[in-house]
C-alpha cells in the first residue's frame, strides 16, 4: 500500500472513532454496532426496532444486540437506518478528472447516497469509462459507482458526428464496443436519442445494439427522443426497445415536459402499466423538481458554424456576439434558424423541448420574470419567441437563468407515486473542477432529500418505507446490484442514518449548492464518510459490476 494509501485508512479510522462508544473487547469480526435505531430494510416493509452488526464491510446481524462488542458503536435512537441510497441516474462522478484530491461530493453524501451512476445518457464509451474509473481509484472515492455502456459514446468512437443511420460493419464495431462495455461490468447500454448523435440513429440500430447486452443480464435506459413534441411516442420508444431486445428497460429522468403535456403524464402511466401487466419487465426514475436542465438563458443560442457555448465562456462575450450578429440581418436569420432547429439539423435546447417549456427561474433585478414561459411572453407580445428571447438578453440586469425543460407539479407527482418510478438525482458535481459550472440544477444537491422530508413526510404522498425502497431495492434490483439496496444478513454495509423529522433539502434554483440536511451518518463497506454535516475525508468507494441474478 502507498503511503497516501495508508494515510487515507489512517484519516477513516480516526474519523470513525470519532463521536463513537467504543467497546473494551469486540467480538470476533465485528468492527461496528449500530443500536437502537428504527430499522427499514429497503424492501418497504414496515420499520422495526433493531440493532445492526458489521464486519469486514458486511452486514452480520440485524436484531438485538445484547451484549455483544464491536470496535465502535453509533446510537442510532430515535433515528431512521436505513440501506445507503442508489442514484440509478447521475452525472455526479463524471467531474472526478477536475477536482483536485479525494472526490469526497459533500452534496451527495448529504442526501445519504452511497452508490451513483457512471454513463447514463449514452455518452461513455468503453475507453472513457476507463478514464473516469482510474481517475476515481488514483483520487480515492467517498461513494461507489457503477456504469452504463453509452449508445453516443460507442456511435461517436466509430462514427464520430456523422448524421446518418450505420453501415454494416460499422453496427459490426459498435455491437463489439458495447460487449466490451459489459464484460467490464457495465449494468446495460445507456441512450441518450434527443443528442447528436444519437438522434440520427434510427430505432432498429439501438434495438440491435441493446440485444448484445442480453447474454449479460443487462438492461436499457434511455432519454426520450423529443420529450416535449412526440412525449407519449418518446417515452414509449424506450420500452418498446427493450421489449424488442428481451431485456428490462428504463425510462430515464421521466417526466411531462411543456405546457403543451401538461396532465398527459396520466396517459403514459397508464400505458406503462399496461405493458407491465403484459409481463414486460418497465420502470423509470425521476427527480423531483418541476424543471429540468438549468442554464443561462444565453446558452439557449446557436451560433452557426461555431461550437456550442461553453458554461465557462463570460456571459459578455457571448452578449457582444449577440449584437454583433443581431446587425447583420443574413446572420440574424441564420442565429434565429440555428438556435430553432440546431445548426445543419444538429442539437439545441430550442428543438429539443420548444419554448413553451422554457420557465426563468431566476432573473437578478427583474423578479417580475420569475416563472414566466417563454411562450407565454411571446404570446403575449404578439411576436416570435426567438425575439422576445433576444430582447430579455439585450435589456437583462443580470444573468437570467432557465429550465429548459419545464412541467407541473401535478405531473411531478402523479409520476413521483408509480411504484415502478425510482427517484433519480440526474445531478452533477457542484464545485470547482466541474464539468457543468453554467448554471447548476439544486436536484444536484437535494433530490433525495426532497423525497424524504417534501413529498412523504410533509405532504405524505408515500410513507417512509415506500419512499426508501424508491431509493434501495428498485434501483438496486433493476440494475443487477443485488448486494446493494436492503439491510439483510450478507448486504453489503452501505448504510444512511438520518433524523426522519429534519431530513429536507435546502437548494433552489437560486442557490442549488445549499447541502440537505438531516442526514446524521453515511456508511460505505461499514466505513464512516459523513458525520455530523460533513465528509470524514474516509475514501471507501469502488467500482461495483453487474452481478448474476441467481446470487
Amino acid at each position: 500500500m502507498t503511503k497516501a494509501g495508508i494515510f487515507t485508512k489512517l484519516i477513516a479510522a480516526s474519523f470513525l472513532l470519532a463521536g463513537a462508544a467504543v467497546a473494551p473487547a469486540a467480538e470476533a469480526g465485528l468492527d461496528l454496532i449500530i443500536r437502537n435505531g428504527t430499522v427499514y430494510d429497503g424492501t418497504g416493509s414496515a420499520p422495526r426496532r433493531a440493532d445492526i452488526g458489521i464486519g469486514g464491510g458486511r452486514i452480520l446481524f440485524v436484531g438485538a444486540a445484547g451484549d455483544r462488542e464491536a470496535k465502535t458503536e453509533i446510537d442510532a435512537r430515535g433515528l431512521t437506518v436505513a440501506p445507503g441510497f442508489v442514484d440509478p441516474h447521475s452525472h455526479v462522478l463524471e467531474s472526478v478528472t477536475g477536482v483536485e484530491g479525494p472526490f469526497l461530493a459533500p452534496q451527495i453524501l448529504a442526501q445519504g447516497i452511497t452508490t451513483s451512476s457512471i454513463g447514463a445518457d449514452g455518452f461513455r464509451s468503453p475507453d472513457e469509462l476507463r478514464t473516469l474509473f482510474a481517475a476515481l481509484k488514483a483520487k480515492g472515492s467517498s461513494t461507489n459507482h457503477f456504469c452504463y455502456v453509452g449508445h453516443n459514446g460507442v456511435r461517436k468512437a466509430v462514427m464520430g458526428h456523422e448524421k446518418r443511420a450505420a453501415t454494416e460493419a460499422e453496427m459490426d464495431r459498435m455491437k463489439a464496443l458495447v460487449r466490451e462495455g459489459m464484460a467490464m461490468g457495465c449494468v446495460g447500454l445507456s441512450a441518450g436519442l434527443m443528442y447528436d448523435p444519437g438522434m440520427f440513429s434510427p430505432r432498429e440500430e439501438i434495438v440491435a445494439l441493446a440485444r448484445e447486452v442480453k447474454p449479460f443480464d443487462g438492461t436499457f435506459d434511455s432519454h426520450s427522443r423529443d420529450p416535449v413534441k412526440q412525449f407519449l411516442a418518446s417515452e414509449l420508444e424506450t420500452a418498446e426497445i427493450g421489449i424488442a431486445a428481451g431485456i428490462p428497460a428504463k425510462l430515464g429522468h421521466l417526466k411531462a415536459v411543456g405546457l403543451s403535456n401538461k396532465g398527459k403524464s396520466a396517459d403514459l402511466v397508464a400505458r406503462i402499466d399496461a405493458l407491465r401487466a403484459q409481463g414486460h419487465d418497465i420502470v423509470a426514475d425521476i427527480y423531483p423538481y418541476d424543471g429540468a436542465q438549468t442554464n443561462r438563458l444565453a446558452n439557449i443560442l446557436v451560433f452557426p458554424g461555431q461550437p456550442p457555448i461553453r458554461p465557462s465562456q463570460s456571459l459578455d462575450s457571448v452578449i457582444a456576439a449577440l449584437r454583433t450578429t443581431l446587425a447583420d440581418p443574413a446572420a440574424k436569420a441564420a442565429l434565429r434558424d440555428a438556435t430553432n432547429n440546431g445548426y445543419r439539423g444538429g442539437f439545441s435546447w430550442v428543438k429539443a423541448v420548444g419554448y413553451d417549456s422554457i420557465r426563468i427561474v431566476d432573473a437578478p433585478g427583474q423578479p417580475d420574470l420569475v416563472g414566466k414561459y417563454l411562450s407565454l411572453m411571446a404570446e403575449a407580445k404578439g411576436e416570435d419567441p426567438f425575439d422576445t428571447m433576444v430582447d430579455l438578453l439585450l435589456n437583462a440586469k443580470g444573468t437570467i437563468i432557465i429550465t429548459a425543460g419545464a412541467m407541473v407539479e401535478e405531473d411531478v407527482q402523479r409520476l413521483l407515486v408509480q411504484p415502478w418510478d425510482m427517484i433519480s438525482s440526474d445531478g452533477s458535481y457542484i464545485g470547482k473542477g466541474s464539468v457543468y459550472q453554467a448554471a447548476p440544477h439544486p436536484r444536484s444537491s437535494g433530490s433525495f432529500a426532497r423525497v424524504l422530508g417534501h413529498y412523504s413526510r410533509d405532504l405524505k404522498l408515500f410513507p417512509l418505507a415506500e419512499a426508501i425502497r424508491k431509493m434501495t431495492s428498485l434501483p438496486a434490483r433493476h440494475l443487477r446490484l443485488y448486494d446493494r439496496g436492503e439491510i439483510a444478513v450478507g448486504k453489503a454495509a452501505d448504510i444512511a442514518i438520518f433524523d426522519p423529522a429534519a431530513v429536507a433539502d435546502k437548494a433552489d434554483y437560486v442557490h442549488p449548492e445549499r447541502l440537505a440536511v438531516g442526514m446524521k451518518h453515511v456508511l460505505v463497506g461499514g466505513i464512516a464518510v459523513w458525520r455530523d454535516g460533513a465528509p470524514t475525508g474516509a475514501t471507501p468507494g469502488a467500482f461495483i459490476a453487474r452481478q448474476p441474478s441467481d446470487r
